[in-house]
C-alpha cells in the first residue's frame, strides 16, 4: 500500500461540527490551514482533512489549536462528545490515541503482520477469515481505519519506528503466495524509509526474550513511555512504570536476537524472488 491510496471515512455530523468551530477560530485569528499546519505541529492537508470532518481531531492537535487560536475552551468542549469512526476495536482506541502521538513506537508480532504494517489484500485475507463472519460493510470499515492508521507512518516522518517480525508468519502464506509476494514487497519498500527499521525472528532460534507474547511499546513527546498487549478479544494498556521497564528489556534483548536490519532485508529479498 503507498500514501496515495488513503482513503478517508464519510464526514459525521460531530466531525463536521467540529471542523466547521475549528474553521471558525483559524479564521478569527486570520490564518490559512498552510500557516496553522507548523504551528499545531500537523500538515495543512491533515488541518483541512479536519476541517471537513474527515479525519479524527487527535488530542495534540485539539490542544495545540486551543491555545494558539485562544478558543475559550470551545475547541476542547466541541472535542468531548467526538467518538471515533466504526473500525476499531473498543479496546484498542486508547492505544490508538495514543500511538498518533508516538515519537518511538516499538511493535514486536509473533501471529501476523502488525496492521501499520499490512497491505490491504493481507488486511482483506485476514478480515475474511474471522469467525464469527464479517459483514462484508464491517470488513469495509475495518480496511478503512486500518488504512487510517497507516498513514502515521508517512505523516509523521520524525517518529522511530521499530518492528521485530516472526520469520513463521511470512512462511506462513496467509492469503495465497501473491498476497505473500505483494505483503514481502511492502515490507521491503517500508524497510527503505529512513524512519522505520524491521528486524526478522528466525524460525529457529535457541534463546528469545519474546515467548511471552506480542507487545508493543511506545515514548510520547513528554518521554513517557506506555506498553500494550492484545489477546484475543481484549487489550491491555499497561501505564505501570515497572511492568513497561520490564517490557522494554524483553524487546531490547529480542532486537539483539533477531537478525540485523541488514541481513533481515536480504532475507525478505530472497522470499519476494523465491
Amino acid at each position: 500500500m503507498t500514501q496515495s491510496t488513503t482513503s478517508e471515512p464519510e464526514p459525521s455530523e460531530g466531525l463536521k461540527s467540529f471542523g466547521e468551530v475549528l474553521k471558525s477560530f483559524r479564521k478569527r485569528a486570520g490564518l490559512t490551514q498552510e500557516a496553522l499546519a507548523p504551528k499545531i505541529g500537523y500538515s495543512a492537508h491533515f488541518v483541512g482533512s479536519v476541517e471537513q470532518g474527515r479525519r479524527f481531531p487527535p488530542r495534540r492537535l485539539v490542544d495545540n489549536c486551543e491555545t494558539e487560536l485562544d478558543a475559550f475552551g470551545t475547541l476542547k468542549a466541541a472535542a468531548k462528545p467526538l467518538t471515533r469512526r466504526k473500525g476499531l476495536a473498543s479496546w484498542f482506541r486508547v492505544w490508538a490515541d495514543h500511538e498518533r502521538e508516538a515519537i518511538t513506537l516499538y511493535t514486536y508480532e509473533s501471529r501476523l503482520i502488525p496492521g501499520l504494517l499490512q497491505t490491504e489484500a493481507y488486511a482483506r485475507a485476514l478480515f475474511a477469515d474471522q469467525l464469527p463472519p464479517l459483514k462484508d460493510e464491517e470488513i469495509d470499515a475495518r480496511l478503512a481505519a486500518r488504512e487510517e492508521r497507516q498513514q502515521l507512518l508517512y505523516e509523521r516522518p520524525n517518529t522511530a519506528y521499530s518492528f521485530i517480525l516472526e520469520e513463521h508468519v511470512l512462511l506462513r502464506r496467509t492469503g495465497g503466495e501473491e498476497v505473500t509476494r505483494e505483503l514481502v514487497g511492502h515490507l521491503i519498500e517500508l524497510a527503505g524509509r529512513r524512519n522505520i527499521e524491521l528486524q526478522i525472528m528466525p524460525v529457529v532460534r535457541e534463546h528469545h526474550a519474546g515467548l511471552h507474547g506480542p507487545v508493543q511499546l511506545l515514548e510520547t513527546e513528554d518521554n513517557r513511555w506506555f506498553a500494550y498487549a492484545e489477546g484475543q478479544e481484549s487489550g491491555q494498556f499497561i501505564s505501570d512504570p515497572k511492568v513497561v521497564s520490564v517490557l522494554q528489556m524483553r524487546y531490547a534483548r529480542m532486537r539483539s536476537q533477531a537478525l540485523s536490519f541488514d541481513d533481515s532485508l536480504s532475507l525478505l529479498r530472497q522470499m519476494r524472488g523465491a
